[in-house]
């Protein structure tokens, strides 16, 4: 059997390896802004959950570098749980959010919840 040249197959560029496995999950979330014009906060929603970050639906328009208080607690979980996070990523009003400060609390809590959950990526 002989090989013959055949037209070059245009693919996607590779796109880059995450550092950690997102999960799905769906719970509220307060974001906490704070700006010149003072506290703001907004009603949002999670969807996609990872150790290092969080992507939640919000029906506003953020920028892309700002930096937010999320307030959720786990489902199933009474602890509530706010941390620091910053704006990495927007598709329309799904927005990613790259965790600044998780202490080692709520890191211990992510990890447990996380492996009970579907992956996502």
């Amino acid at each position: 059997m002989t090989r013959q040249p055949g037209k070059a197959v245009k693919r996607a560029p590779d796109r880059l390896e995450r550092r950690y496995p997102r999960y799905r999950t769906e719970f509220p979330v307060t974001l906490i802004l704070l700006s010149s014009e003072g506290r703001q906060t907004l009603d949002a929603h999670c969807r996609d959950l990872s150790v290092a970050g969080m992507g939640v639906l919000i029906a506003e328009e953020l920028n892309l570098g700002e930096v937010v208080a999320l307030a959720f607690a786990l489902p199933g979980s009474a602890q509530p749980c706010e941390l620091r996070a910053v704006l990495r990523h927007r598709h329309g009003y799904h927005y990613g959010f790259e965790f600044l400060s998780l202490s080692e609390l709520q890191g211990e809590a992510l990890g447990g919840y996380l492996p009970r959950l579907k992956r996502a990526d």
